[in-house]
C-alpha cells in the first residue's frame, strides 16, 4: 500500500546567506547531509502548509513569524520514495535577524549563497536550489516531478503551476 507524507521547507536567507542544517548523523532521513529547516505537516496543518512551516521554522531556529519577511510558496516537489508518496511545499523568505537558536536535529549555519551547493546535499533538494539559483523568485509557483532523463539519469522534472481558468 502506498502511503503520502505531506512536508514543508524553508529556503531562508539573510542578505547573501542561506541558512542551512547540517543534519545529524542520529537522523532518520538524509543523516549527515545539508539541508533547510523543515518538517512534516500535523494534522491540523494539512490544508495550510504555510502554517507548519512557520511552526516549524520556530521549533528549529527560535525565529518567530515576525522575524520572517517575504515568505512565499515557490516551489511543490513530489517524488515517490519506496512506498512512500512525498509531497513537499517548499518556501522562501527572507529573516530580520540572523541569531538562530540550536536544534537536536543537526547544526544551523548561514552559509554564503555562493558556497552552498558546495555542500552534501540530497539529491532531491540540490536539484531543487540548482533551479532556484538559475530561475530566482518567481510569481508563479514551480512543481518538480522527480523521474529520470532520456538517458535514465535521475532528474527532477519543472513545471510552473498554472490555474487554465486564470489564463
Amino acid at each position: 500500500m502506498i502511503r503520502a507524507r505531506l512536508m514543508a521547507t524553508a529556503i531562508l536567507f539573510h542578505g547573501n546567506d542561506m541558512l542551512m542544517m547540517k543534519r545529524s548523523p542520529n537522523r532518520t532521513l538524509s543523516p549527515g547531509l545539508w539541508a533547510s529547516v523543515g518538517g512534516h505537516l500535523e494534522p491540523h496543518e494539512i490544508g495550510d502548509p504555510a502554517a507548519a512551516i512557520l511552526r516549524e521554522i520556530h521549533e528549529e531556529t527560535g525565529l518567530l513569524a515576525e522575524h520572517i519577511a517575504n515568505l512565499r510558496l515557490q516551489y511543490i516537489l513530489i517524488r515517490l520514495n519506496q512506498k512512500e508518496v512525498r509531497q513537499q511545499f517548499i518556501y522562501t523568505a527572507e529573516t530580520l535577524k540572523r541569531d538562530v537558536g540550536s536544534t537536536d536535529e543537526g547544526e544551523l549555519h548561514w552559509i554564503p549563497r555562493h558556497q552552498v551547493l558546495h555542500r552534501e546535499i540530497p539529491f532531491i533538494f540540490r536539484k531543487l536550489l540548482e533551479h532556484y539559483f538559475t530561475e530566482g523568485p518567481n510569481p508563479h509557483v514551480w512543481v518538480g516531478t522527480a523521474g529520470y532523463d532520456e538517458e535514465g539519469n535521475s532528474a527532477v522534472h519543472w513545471t510552473q503551476l498554472i490555474d487554465p481558468q486564470q489564463v
